[in-house]
């Protein structure tokens, strides 16, 4: 029997190890992934030889090799995973569960046909479907959520993977076994069909949050923009009208600069002159980039600025034609931008001022601020982002920034020294 329970756990960590690897956003390269995944699986092996067969009548053994091995298998997936958060501990201990359906499967089919061969056949027909099932209807899913950096963590998932490892334990190896109390074989296979529709709805819920969010920054965008739009009309009817105010007066002035230069008066001649300069600078629509969109939402934000008296020195450079998402940029340089402000709109007149490059060419991307900060910040030491210190729900502008810098194989980096605050978003094409 040990011989069956050997091989039986020997199949589920080889699938353990392919779940974990299918479903995280790994760090290191494929080649370093699966050899740290091979390692975490020959561990698991090692160990069961030890609670199986060295040891097989010391239950005390059997319970502290199971804890390491769950310590492995879950330390395998936070290692290896991109982001080690709250969503790297649910996959990990999702992954367990799904496992442990595989297995149980294999002693089900023990009972009922006595068959080690066709038991253990079965059990990796079972293995394998749960698998691909996963992947076709969930991975797509649960990678996208993985990728969201600007939703919140939330640990109290964690807690569903938990609950459900605890009642499969219950009802196949603790108090009885499913040997000794087949009766509970039933209830396990409801209990195991529970568990997959948990997991398939819980996810749903979190795709159609992710869509609701998605569709709020739509939305500010297209405010942004709706509002630039508006602002920028507005700005072009007022010049249009101041100039054909000007063009109607330039008859009047054209003849007082002929009388003034007869009579040599050149200095009245000369502040005429400045001060038709001054008339056209003042109708001036101000252009700060190629690219329409960036250019109506960057021109919203400079009236924000210029409203609280928050000097602005900027170096816009976006083409009508850019290799990124322009909406999905102008959210970035809008969540930076506010978030200088916000810096820097209590502090005294000379410190008020921010420092903005965005350049995007057909080589690179960058997204650089920079402001005086007055406020000690902390930084998460997991994201390396900062904090906000308004409390959760806050602080999704930085995510934000993250996120969109992950989609385009990007970088992004924050950094905080005497007092001074810059971030830096960049992306080689």
């Amino acid at each position: 029997m040990n011989h069956f329970s050997n091989i039986s756990y020997m199949i589920s960590h080889v699938f353990l190890m392919l779940f974990i690897y299918f479903f995280t956003r790994y760090r290191y390269t494929k080649v370093k992934t699966v050899l740290i995944c091979i390692g975490a699986f020959l561990s698991l092996c090692l160990l069961d030889q030890v609670k199986l067969i060295l040891f097989p009548e010391s239950n005390v053994c059997y319970f502290v090799v199971t804890l390491v091995e769950i310590f492995i298998t879950q330390f395998t997936a936070i290692f290896i995973s991109a982001r080690r958060n709250s969503k790297t501990v649910f996959m990990g201990l999702s992954s367990s569960n799904c496992v442990i359906a595989g297995s149980i499967s294999a002693v089900i089919l023990y009972i009922w046909t006595g068959n080690m061969v066709l038991s253990i056949a079965g059990s990796i027909l079972v293995h394998l479907a749960i698998l691909l099932l996963l992947s076709y209807r969930i991975r797509r899913i649960w990678l996208g959520y993985i990728d969201r950096e600007d939703m919140t963590d939330r640990w109290e998932l964690c807690l569903i993977p938990v609950f459900f490892y605890c009642g499969f334990s219950c009802l196949t190896f603790f108090p009885f076994t499913l040997y000794d109390n087949p009766d509970n074989i039933l209830a396990t296979l409801v209990f195991i069909v529970t568990m997959f529709v948990s997991y398939i709805v819980a996810l749903r819920y979190m795709e159609s949050e992710s869509q609701k969010r998605n569709m709020y920054w739509k939305n500010v965008v297209s405010e942004f923009y709706i509002k630039g739009l508006e602002n920028q009309y507005y700005l072009v009817e007022q010049s249009e009208r101041n100039m054909r105010i000007l063009r109607h007066d330039m008859r009047h002035y054209s003849g007082m600069i002929h009388s003034l230069l007869d009579q040599g008066e050149y200095a009245q001649v000369r502040k005429i002159a400045e001060h038709i300069n001054e008339v056209v600078d003042e109708n001036r629509v101000t252009r700060y980039c190629n690219n329409l969109v960036i250019n109506t939402i960057f021109s919203h934000l400079m009236e924000q600025a210029q409203a609280l008296d928050i000097k602005v020195h900027y170096d816009i450079r976006a083409g009508k034609d850019i290799l990124v998402n322009p909406q999905e940029l102008a959210i970035v340089v809008a969540n930076l931008f506010e978030n200088a402000v916000e810096c820097v709109k209590g502090m005294e007149a000379v410190k008020r001022s921010v420092d903005i490059k965005v350049h995007c060419t057909e080589k690179y991307l960058l997204v650089h601020t920079k402001n005086e900060c007055a406020n000690e910040i902390v930084f998460d030491p997991v994201s390396g982002l900062p904090g906000s210190s308004k409390g959760s729900g806050h602080g999704f502008g930085m995510q934000s920034a993250q996120a969109f810098a992950d989609r385009i194989g990007g970088n992004f980096g924050c950094s905080y020294e005497k007092g001074i605050f810059d971030s830096v978003l960049y992306a080689k094409f």
